[in-house]
């Protein structure tokens, strides 16, 4: 039973791994657009930031059902 929490746990902890790999495609991108258009740098910006923070969320989101399911599930 615990080898199963602890696979439960790990798999729940790979979201950092798709919140990493979609936060820094979401800054290249940011990267380019700025260098094509560096008038709309705010505006740029601002959808960057917002779109991190949902990913980032999503990382600590996987993180605290990993730490729930082993705070719970032994």
């Amino acid at each position: 039973m615990n080898t199963l929490i602890a696979i439960g746990a790990g798999m729940a902890v790979l979201t950092g791994i798709g919140a990493g790999i979609g936060i820094g495609i979401a800054t290249s991108k940011a990267t380019e657009a700025i260098a094509r258009q560096p008038e709309a740098k705010g505006d740029i910006n601002k959808a960057l930031l917002l779109g991190c923070a949902l990913a980032e969320a999503t990382a600590i989101y996987g993180f605290v059902i990993a730490v729930l399911i082993i705070l719970f599930l032994r």
